[in-house]
């Protein structure tokens, strides 16, 4: 339980004050009778340090608050889930998954697309059980398909919502959860026969290597990405794989910066210039030019190029509202835009403006890049 609920609480930078106010504030909201401020504080310093038993009723309001799942929030090992039991039952649930119709298989990709939204706007964190039972859902569809006519567009499905809770689960902290569900992915991907699905999880997956400390592996990772059947890939998923290579590059250090450079480049010739903001083939996928200058501005902002301030400000202005964590991103690099000019008052705004909203949003990622870019002002 102490590498649990206490990790998580950390992840936040709550102390269990600020525990209990958020855990009181949601029971209000959602009209729970729960435990009164003083004894809510004993529960926890117990539940931290594995003198009490969490109950189910707590576990539920906790897990949405911290985004977290129950195994990490209760400190736990996830087991698999029991096998069925008997031919019996066994031809029951193939028989099922044999049968699943297209119109199954769309309600999947529309529970996807829904949580996609949910958490471009909201945050994560609220999502982790919805999420949870998603996956669960179209991985016990996918156990009990047998032939491959079956199990393709299932394990399609699957890959397209395993990076979804992937990056969720790396904007919540939780970079063990983010590198299983990649690896979830890349073997649905497989199973789907489809090198979109699979380059584009290992495309994600070397941000978690990044964020890890380890930048030169997460570039060779991308790179293989960029090699896997390079012909069957779509141009934008291409263009997506170079711009990932450009922040990785940048983030690598100023002996990399050329070839941050030469792999924007790249990212441009290749984006179509078609109007669309999604891959048709790849919904996964949302880059047009605004989100490329979006992406050149990052990667500039990170060489400390000057000219990063300008594509930023492009980017602020004409910037979808419904993807409010990425504008905690953009502020944060403007206030290292402004810090590397010296313009103090302008980063101290920018980097009020990205705590807000990486606390509206609830992720843990930005809130640390925050406290990073804080110790510089």
């Amino acid at each position: 339980m102490a590498t649990g609920l206490r990790a998580a609480r950390k992840a936040r930078g709550w102390s269990q004050e600020r525990l209990i106010y958020e855990m009181r504030r949601v029971a209000e909201q959602r009209l729970l009778d729960i435990a009164s401020p003083a004894s809510l504080k004993v529960y926890i310093s117990e539940w931290e340090n594995g003198r009490r038993a969490m109950t189910d009723r707590y576990a539920a309001l906790l897990r949405p608050l911290l985004g977290v799942t129950d195994a990490e929030l209760r400190g736990d090992v996830e087991g698999a889930r029991p096998a069925a039991g008997g031919y019996e039952e066994l031809l029951s649930r193939i028989d099922s998954s044999s049968s699943l119709s297209e119109s199954m298989v769309g309600s999947f990709l529309d529970q996807t697309e829904l949580l996609r939204t949910m958490d471009r706007q909201m945050g994560a964190a609220g999502l982790v059980d919805q999420m949870n039972g998603h996956l669960a859902a179209m991985e016990d569809a996918l156990t009990f398909a047998v032939l491959p006519g079956a199990r393709r567009p299932i394990a399609a499905a699957l890959a397209g919502a395993s990076t979804l809770a992937a990056w969720q689960a790396l904007d919540a902290g939780a970079v063990e959860r983010a590198w299983r569900r990649y690896e979830l992915a890349k073997k649905a991907a497989q199973d789907a026969e489809s090198p979109l699905y699979l380059a584009h999880a290992m495309g994600e997956q070397a941000y978690v290597l990044a964020d890890a400390g380890r930048p030169l592996l997460a570039i060779e990772l991308v790179r293989d990405a960029q090699r896997t059947q390079t012909e069957r890939q779509s141009p934008r998923l291409r263009a997506w794989l170079a711009a990932a290579e450009a922040e990785l590059c940048a983030t690598a250090g100023v002996d990399m910066a050329s070839e941050a450079r030469a792999a924007l480049e790249r990212a441009e010739s290749l984006l179509p210039n078609d109007g669309e903001v999604r891959d048709p083939d790849m919904l996964s996928i949302f880059l047009n030019t605004g989100h490329l200058t979006r992406w050149r501005g990052n990667v500039l902002a990170k060489l400390g190029d000057e000219s990063a301030m300008g594509e930023l400000y492009s980017s602020l202005n004409s910037a979808d509202p419904s993807f409010v964590r990425a504008s905690a991103g953009v502020h944060c690099d403007l206030t290292q835009a402004h810090l590397a000019r010296g313009e103090l008052d302008q980063a101290r705004s920018h980097l009020q403006k990205a705590r807000l909203a990486a606390n509206r949003t609830g992720s843990v990622r930005y809130r640390q890049r925050v406290e990073l870019l804080t110790g510089r002002l």
